[in-house]
């Protein structure tokens, strides 16, 4: 009679979750929704177009390019693979990639390292001027170059700063706004009972910074290294203006320039098979480490 009881309550007992079947006024719901695909497959067309419409042009002639610039390069194959010795020829592209990675390395790690202390220090620190400093960095964010440009072109040409070393303090100057701003957000999450632990212990400020703070900072760290490094690799304004054509020290996207005649004239498809060039090294990266990039913003947004 026990037995038929036990049983009689197993059975009474609910399903799990997984196992429970719909009511019958209840519709499942559909797995995907058309809509997001639509929408997902125009951003994809909208951001992927472009970078297509220059690969398949520097295959191609540049009077192809001027005629039909959306056809395939039919035809114009091997004839456009010229394009790409024309181009190698003309601006000295493995010299600017030097230039290029060297500026990009350096101005990183300056923009990341001073960024990260002076963050910590902001946020350690509550005076009224430290609070004053934070809204500066913060303001610089939407100023645009452009309403500097001229200052800061004079500036930097009274300082001789049209070489690499210069190009890291300008860059230093422009990227620490969003930097500090984005390792702050961090920083606020840090419980200071580990940092008072790390005192009772022994350990002097600057200890307790580099043993204690800056691995913790590791996933925002990436984040801000991989965000300016695309945008100093990219960058083609500042170093136009301030390093110029008449230096050793051009980088890529200034050397794709040297491509443009006089009175206009430019060879287009020598100009697209250089693009291809400079954009490749940057999107390889890029891959590789958008998922430190994912963590770092996600990090940063949990503990912000």
């Amino acid at each position: 009679m026990s037995a038929m009881i036990e049983h009689a309550e197993n059975a009474a007992e609910p399903l799990p979750e997984g196992n429970q079947t719909l009511s019958a006024g209840e519709k499942p719901k559909p797995a995907r929704n058309g809509f997001f695909y639509v929408v997902l497959v125009l951003l994809v067309v909208v951001f992927i177009g472009p970078i297509l419409f220059i690969v398949i042009n520097s295959f191609k002639h540049k009077f192809s390019i001027s005629s039909d610039p959306f056809a395939l390069p039919i035809g114009d194959m091997w004839a456009g693979l010229q394009n790409y010795t024309t181009g190698l020829a003309r601006t000295g592209f493995f010299e600017a990639i030097l230039w290029s990675f060297v500026i990009t390395v350096l101005s990183v790690a300056t923009v990341v390292f001073f960024s990260a202390m002076t963050a910590y220090y902001i946020i350690r620190v509550k005076t009224w001027w430290t609070s004053a400093l934070y809204y500066l960095f913060v303001f610089s964010m939407v100023i645009p170059f452009q309403m500097v440009m001229f200052p800061t072109v004079k500036i930097a040409d009274m300082l001789h700063f049209n070489n690499p070393l210069g190009m890291v303090v300008l860059y230093l100057g422009f990227g620490a706004g969003l930097s500090v701003f984005i390792f702050s957000g961090f920083i606020k999450g840090i419980p200071l009972e580990i940092e008072e632990a790390a005192y009772i212990d022994g350990c002097g400020p600057l200890q307790n910074y580099f043993r204690i703070i800056l691995p913790i900072l590791k996933p925002t760290t990436v984040t801000v290294a991989i965000l300016n490094a695309m945008w100093i690799w990219n960058d083609y304004l500042l170093p136009y203006l301030v390093i110029g054509l008449s230096t050793r020290y051009k980088t890529i996207p200034v050397v794709v320039q040297m491509l443009v005649g006089s009175n206009g004239n430019r060879d287009m498809g020598a100009m697209m098979a250089m693009l291809v060039l400079a954009i490749v090294p940057i999107v390889v990266f890029y891959l590789v480490s958008q998922k430190h990039i994912i963590e770092g913003v996600v990090a940063g947004s949990v503990k912000g």
